[in-house]
């Protein structure tokens, strides 16, 4: 069965595209043939992993769904042989995709061709942390009950705490959890070390393989990118989604 995973989320700078490039590399480091899409018509920070050979497809014309693009952008789905599609989508389209995908009942479309659809959302800490935890709750209200979702915790700007509550204590995860398959912790890093390689590689929109084997990195510095790539791997061999 093709896995369509769409990552949203309607918040901006919270590292969609960092899931989507994470999630990709994993894919592709376990041989499973895997197609890039990045529909952000701002950033297109997927686009930019030159080693992942991400397609670009700009859905939006004038703020609003181009009905041409996004028809060619389903097509593109449903036709191509790879088993596995990552469809990375900015802040910018997260209203009109989300509203157009459910109105044109994409879902059941997918479903029709024997696809599963896998939605991925980030939810951060700091002041960003609401606006997150909001759209979490608002995507999922959205999508039928059959769709899984996976929602990847990124503690980059500060805990995912509020009064003393972790995600995983909250309303809108207890409300919810019933449509969790899984939740991903990315790592809180130190900046002086893991964290300062780890920035290097994504400014520079590289992937961990990429960068390891760069003979321009210390041996500690590629211990390092090693070690966090084999706890991301370490969470994603778990879920059976994948």
């Amino acid at each position: 069965m093709k896995k369509i995973h769409l990552v949203l989320q309607g918040k901006g700078g919270v590292g969609k595209s960092l899931v989507a490039s994470t999630l990709t590399q994993y894919l592709l480091s376990n041989h499973r043939n895997v197609l890039g899409i990045d529909t952000d018509p701002v950033n297109a920070s997927f686009n930019g992993y030159s080693a992942l050979n991400v397609e670009l497809i700009n859905i939006l014309k004038d703020d609003e769904i181009d009905p041409l693009s996004f028809d060619l952008l389903i097509e593109k789905i449903l036709t191509e042989s790879t088993e596995n599609i990552i469809v990375d989508n900015g802040a910018s389209a997260f209203v009109p995709l989300s509203n157009y995908i459910i109105k044109n009942d994409i879902p059941s479309l997918f479903k029709e061709h024997d696809c599963e659809l896998v939605i991925h959302t980030v939810i951060t800490g700091g002041q960003s942390m609401d606006d997150t935890v909001n759209g979490f709750v608002k995507i999922i209200s959205q999508f039928p009950n059959d769709c899984s979702f996976i929602v990847w915790l990124n503690p980059f700007w500060g805990d995912i705490e509020k009064n003393g509550m972790k995600f995983e204590e909250m309303k809108a995860y207890n409300t919810n959890k019933n449509r969790i398959s899984a939740i991903v912790n990315m790592p809180k890093l130190n900046p002086q070390t893991f964290g300062v390689n780890y920035a290097t590689l994504l400014k520079n929109k590289l992937t961990f393989d990429e960068s390891i084997q760069s003979g321009s990195l210390t041996i500690m510095e590629r211990q390092r990118l090693k070690m966090i790539q084999k706890q991301y791997h370490e969470q994603l061999d778990s879920i059976g989604t994948l």
